[in-house]
């Protein structure tokens, strides 16, 4: 019999947790903490040049997420329990509308009235590092799960951060399933279309991952990560960061390296991707400017999981200026208010041009177009975001948020984007 070792991991947590003394809970409650996250969300996007296709994607809904974190139990391997419940209501929509990955589709093609999702994680600590299984969601170069609508991206596995060593942080993990932003159905990995140059029919068994995150200087942080999406394709990154005080400000500085290459039984195709993406900047008295180049290489477009976030300095709104051979410049302002005595009070203006684009494997008319012409692709898009958070008061942590992107290409169809957003936590 084979045991595998996701099934190891949910075993041994689940009978140390049986077994342990009543008093070794004392922690487990006292350290634990939750919140009740409510969050309205308007979200509306009108593709320009859409013609007889879906011309808008266009709802409106409210979310709850209830999130409850314990403590550790007492003793050298102390153990653990967390939990997302998420429900989700409609409160506008229509056929002609949907998509905008607030909602989920039944097969009449309509959004449902509402929806529901638990993600449960074991966790286990000893010395300095931990250990989960059930539902997680990793922000790590080479697995980005997606927060960018009502609910978080969940997957389903396994996950060792270890900090053991000094100034170095190990990561290890495996999943194998994963319930999408606006699903509650635990699906199999797939990966990101990328306008057609990927197939989205088949589906992989599991993703594994590991890293290495060395803090080389005081302000001096090189990374490498590895993973592979079982049957399609190994990844690798490789990642500088650095920041230090300069003059009356922060100076910093980022670049992030990718490759991606086919494997096992290569169920997409061909996959032949390094894509490098830099990020420089100033801090000063509440203002940030920040900019850098990005850069494709390889016969396909950069290629991640399914439902995720590339990671990238270039991903937008719209577009993730992510295609084969593109040339990307961007350039970002950021302001914080606190600086003129209003806390809570943020705004953040960016531009992002790309070129070059290879349309050979883009399956659009547009792409079919520019392929008939010997043309490149190119894509621009610019997006402005005023936020502000209560700091303090019987408001305190009313959130409110207003996001407008513009995105026109020549091998897609333009796009122009709202986003309203109203959150409220309370924390417990």
């Amino acid at each position: 019999m084979i045991i595998k070792p996701h099934h190891l991991i949910g075993t041994s947590l689940g009978i140390g947790l049986g077994v342990l003394a009543p008093g070794a809970f004392a922690a487990f409650v006292e350290d634990g903490k939750g919140s009740l996250e409510l969050k309205n969300f308007y979200f509306s996007r009108d593709f320009r040049d859409a013609g007889a296709r879906q011309s808008k994607r266009e709802e409106w809904a409210q979310g709850f997420t209830l999130r409850l974190q314990s403590g550790f139990t007492e003793g050298p391997v102390g153990f653990g329990l967390d939990a997302i419940g998420m429900l989700g209501v409609k409160l506008d929509s229509s056929p002609d509308r949907t998509g905008t990955g607030l909602l989920p589709r039944g097969s009449d093609g309509r959004a449902e009235d509402d929806y529901a999702k638990l993600a449960l994680t074991t966790k286990a600590r000893f010395a300095d590092s931990v250990l989960q299984y059930g539902g997680l969601s990793p922000t790590l170069p080479l697995l980005f799960a997606n927060s960018s609508r009502l609910f978080p991206q969940v997957f389903t596995g396994g996950q060792l951060v270890s900090k053991d060593i000094d100034r170095l942080t190990v990561t290890l993990g495996r999943v194998d399933k994963v319930k999408q932003r606006d699903s509650s159905d635990s699906e199999e990995l797939t990966t990101m279309s990328q306008l057609g140059g990927y197939s989205t029919s088949v589906t992989s068994d599991s993703y594994t991952f590991g890293g290495l995150d060395y803090q080389l200087l005081p302000h001096l942080l090189v990374s490498y990560h590895h993973s592979e999406l079982e049957d399609f394709y190994r990844r690798d990154f490789a990642g500088l960061k650095f920041s230090t005080p300069l003059g009356a400000g922060k100076a910093f500085a980022e670049l992030r390296y990718y490759a991606a290459r086919e494997s096992g039984r290569e169920l997409v195709g061909e996959v032949d991707n390094r894509t490098f993406s830099s990020n420089f900047g100033y801090s000063i008295k509440g203002h940030t400017f920040s900019g850098g180049y990005q850069k494709a290489d390889g016969d396909t477009a950069y290629a991640y999981v399914g439902g995720s976030d590339t990671n990238l300095f270039s991903e937008m709104q719209v577009s993730t200026f992510s295609l084969a051979n593109e040339r990307v410049w961007h350039a970002r302002y950021d302001y914080d208010f606190a600086a003129v005595g209003v806390p809570g009070l943020t705004f953040s203006l960016r531009y992002v041009k790309g070129d070059e684009v290879d349309p050979t494997n883009i399956r659009t008319i547009e792409a079919t177009q520019l392929r008939a012409s010997g043309k490149q692709g190119s894509e621009w898009e610019r997006a402005t975001d005023l936020g502000y958070v209560v700091q303090s008061g019987p408001l305190k942590n009313l959130g409110l948020r207003w996001r407008y992107a513009t995105n026109r290409s020549d091998y897609a169809d333009g796009a122009d984007e709202h986003r309203a957003i109203l959150s409220y936590t309370v924390n417990f």
